[in-house]
Formats: C-alpha cells, sequence, structure tokens
C-alpha cells in the first residue's frame, strides 16, 4: 500500500470512529488527492476548529474556491456543524475529512466526479 493509501485508510477510519459515518471512498479518495501534497504535512493536513483565520481560510479556498459556493451566513452554519459532527473537543481534526464533510454537507459531491 502506498502513504497516500494507507492516509485515506486513517481518514476513512477517523469518519467512522468520531463521526459515525461510512465513507463513500471514491469521493474520500478524490477530496485527498485534491489536496495534494498537503496531506503529508503535519501542520496542514490538519484544521484547527477554534481558529478563526484557519476557519475562513476553509471558507474562502475551499467552499468559495473549490465547491463554487456563494458567501453567505449558510457558509459558517456549514461550518459549525461538521465540527459539531467532528467533535469540537477533538484537537486533531484531519483537513481532508473536514472537507469530506463539507462537501456531503453541502451536496457538492459532484465536483470530485
Amino acid at each position: 500500500m502506498s502513504k497516500r493509501d494507507d492516509l485515506i485508510e486513517k481518514y476513512a477510519a477517523d469518519l467512522k470512529d468520531k463521526c459515525g459515518i461510512t465513507a463513500d471512498m471514491d469521493l474520500l479518495t478524490n477530496v485527498t488527492i485534491g489536496l495534494g501534497p498537503s496531506v503529508y504535512n503535519a501542520d496542514s493536513s490538519t484544521v484547527s476548529g477554534s481558529d478563526d483565520k484557519e476557519l475562513a481560510t476553509v471558507k474562502n479556498n475551499f467552499l468559495i474556491n473549490k465547491l463554487g459556493l456563494k458567501e453567505g451566513a449558510d457558509l459558517d452554519k456549514g461550518i459549525d456543524t461538521v465540527m459539531d459532527i467532528y467533535g469540537k473537543s477533538n484537537r486533531s481534526k484531519y483537513r481532508v475529512v473536514v472537507y469530506y464533510l463539507l462537501t456531503k454537507h453541502f451536496n457538492k459531491e459532484a465536483v470530485y466526479k
């Protein structure tokens, strides 16, 4: 197995264990590939749910630029919902898992097809 395959398995386990969600492995793989080399860097591979600057980056770079969503309060609500699902007390939130959950939340799976 490649290092990326190992990471995808880890993300799927995180979705199952921490969120109670069985991953759509094709979507999870595509989200992982879409993040490129950032998944291998300890700092960029995680999201801090309590850092407003980090959450603004998620909103602008992912929700608006990647998924094509329009700026609005629903984006912040979506991020809050995903952070609640993942667990606010969970310090290590994988970026791939957060992006996967946001993609599902906003029904934007077609972006990764």
